[in-house]
């Protein structure tokens, strides 16, 4: 109940926090250089039929009435009409999320895996030579830049090697019948495993860029906090009664040591879904981040405004489910 109770109100706080983020949002769009209208009717389009469409789309009405209507159809679940294409933005956003949400999962799973392993045994082993070339590493992903580990992976694994793929999401010449736009999951419900081998080839490449400097991260993060819980006194008991090794750091010193991991692998994961417009523009991967860039150079406000909303909400959400893993991984927390 008390868990519940804390569920409800983290929820209300979602309420300041995106009217806070949407006002800002706002008044920097309105702030970039550049007329919709024109961008939309061209350099060649008459001043009456600019000003038509500037009165059609209520540009030509005070900001904070500009402002009043946005929330209006944000609070009626309505994420508005793109300028630049017509659509619906509740139905065109869905195939772009879908495929941002399926590229931050695979990274993250990779950043997850070789990170929590490579940071528990550089702190089981530390000082060893795993445990230096481990930390070189991850000093070297977090210094590396996206853009430049994308084009070299490209260059050797796609150009060179002819391993993987370099751009898209699929095989063009055989394309992905879209039933939840998570081509993975499309691929399995066709039973075309075919596919299914060229979507996960599709997604190692920019999987890999993406996932670098989180990897990093969380090596270097599990790494600090396995070192300090293995000093703990428990840990000591557990090794003196003769629990071997391995189950002394993953049954007993892992769990206590998850927290401030937990903690970065939300950020990062939130940080990835709306931050992925480098990968995404490198491997032609038809995510939101390159939806909302394209908006930018479209001057297409409704489609930027919607598509920051949407992103900043999954993060705060993302944010609180990691809130309530804390209760979960260590009773000790109570939420009251």
């Amino acid at each position: 109940m008390a868990l519940l109770s804390y569920s409800i109100r983290r929820i209300l706080m979602l309420i300041p926090v995106l009217l806070g983020m949407s006002i800002v949002v706002f008044s920097i769009i309105r702030a970039i250089p550049g007329d919709p209208a024109l961008t939309i009717l061209g350099e060649k389009a008459s001043a009456q039929a600019l000003a038509d469409l500037r009165e059609a789309l209520g540009l030509n009405h005070p900001w904070y009435i500009q402002y009043f209507d946005y929330l209006k159809q944000i609070i009626t679940g309505d994420l508005g009409v793109s300028l630049h294409s017509g659509a619906s933005i509740a139905k065109e956003i869905g195939p772009y999320l879908a495929a941002t949400a399926e590229l931050t999962i695979f990274s993250m799973c990779f950043a997850i895996i070789i990170g929590v392993n490579a940071g528990i045994i550089s702190a089981w082993k530390q000082n060893s030579w795993f445990d230096y070339i481990a930390m070189l590493i991850a000093l070297i992903g977090v210094s590396m830049p996206i853009f430049w580990l994308g084009l070299m992976e490209q260059w050797l694994f796609a150009q060179e090697l002819k391993w993987l793929p370099s751009v898209g999401r699929d095989n063009s010449r055989d394309p992905i019948q879209a039933i939840t736009h998570f081509y993975i999951v499309d691929a399995m419900l066709a039973g075309r495993w075919d596919q299914f081998r060229e979507v996960v080839e599709h997604l190692i490449l920019p999987g890999i860029a993406l996932g670098t400097i989180p990897m990093a991260i969380i090596a270097r993060i599990t790494r600090s906090s396995m070192l300090e819980v293995m000093r703990a006194d428990y840990v000591r008991t557990a090794r003196a009664k003769g629990m071997a090794q391995f189950g002394v750091v993953y049954k007993h010193a892992l769990k206590n040591a998850l927290i401030p991991v937990l903690t970065v692998i939300g950020l990062q994961t939130g940080l990835l879904l709306g931050g992925a417009v480098l990968t995404e523009t490198i491997f032609g991967w038809p995510g939101v981040g390159r939806y909302i860039f394209t908006a930018i150079g479209n001057r297409d406000y409704p489609v930027i405004q919607s598509g920051i909303l949407v992103i900043a909400t999954i993060f705060v959400l993302i944010n609180l489910l990691v809130d309530l893993l804390y209760a979960y991984i260590d009773p000790r927390i109570k939420y009251r």
